[in-house]
């Protein structure tokens, strides 16, 4: 049985995932970015071809989407974040129309029409403020790990506080001002998720919001983050089962789709 693998070489991390003919998700392996993209996307390739008993000869086509798409060299073909994460969320969910994607150092939303296929989008990697490096600053200065923020969210009852800058140096200093101003942590987590709500919901008006939005990327694992998105836009927000690799698994996708056309075979 033939197998496709994608490669989403992002900021913060290096998903990889394979799909098999029908297109099911067949195994897939998460690293850190690190310093050397090319080389941890390598790591992360070599980890999957072990997870299925195979060797790069036998996988019949590689694609490679995100930031560092083009220093993989035995990508097959290269296609962009935006269409990989549409089509791996339209195959998990045909019904969605939003795409919310938080990365490391960005955010993305993205509209569908009802055949899956982009009709607008938008992107915010101005600034890190709403980002997954965003919530790891906040997690530093709390003292916890990023994935403990959700359940430290959980603890609080009531209106948080609200973080008013737009930049994440000075919303470091907001919330070291909080902290010392007597402010509780779980307190202090629900104003960084709603202020990080707040930038998303933001964006995804200007390209359209549906009654059902896709919520992936790593911090979609966060559910305090979560909740904040759902109560700010006052939408349902559905999170995959692995939020992390659905752009890995559209890229996958993208490839079992140019392997069945050649004439798609670009580098784009």
């Amino acid at each position: 049985m033939p197998y496709f693998v994608g490669i989403d070489i992002g900021s913060a991390g290096i998903k990889a995932a394979a799909v098999d003919e029908a297109g099911n998700l067949a195994g897939f392996a998460v690293c850190p970015t690190g310093g050397s993209f090319a080389k941890n996307a390598q790591k992360a390739f070599e980890e999957l071809l072990q997870q299925l008993c195979m060797r790069r000869e036998d996988i019949a086509r590689v694609v490679s989407t995100g930031y560092g798409r083009k220093l993989f060299k035995p990508a097959d073909e290269f296609v962009s974040e935006i269409t990989a994460n549409a089509r791996g969320a339209f195959r998990i969910d045909a019904g969605v129309r939003t795409v919310i994607n938080v990365g490391g150092q960005d955010v993305k939303v993205i509209r569908l029409n009802e055949a899956g296929n982009v009709v607008n989008f938008a992107m915010n990697d101005k600034c890190a403020a709403g980002t997954g490096r965003f919530l790891e600053m906040a997690a530093r200065i709390l003292e916890f790990n990023v994935d403990q923020l959700g359940e430290l969210h959980a603890e609080f009852q009531g209106v948080p506080p609200t973080l008013a800058s737009t930049c994440a140096v000075f919303a470091e200093t907001e919330i070291i001002s909080l902290l010392a101003a007597g402010h509780p942590k779980p307190q202090v987590i629900a104003g960084v998720h709603y202020s990080i709500a707040r930038r998303m919901a933001g964006l995804a008006r200007t390209v359209g919001v549906a009654d059902v939005i896709f919520f992936d990327g790593g911090p979609a694992e966060n559910c305090g983050l979560v909740e904040a998105l759902r109560n700010t836009l006052i939408r349902k927000i559905v999170v995959p089962h692995l939020p992390q690799i659905t752009t890995a698994y559209g890229a996958a996708l993208t490839a079992r789709a140019s392997e069945a056309s050649p004439a798609a075979d670009v580098r784009r």
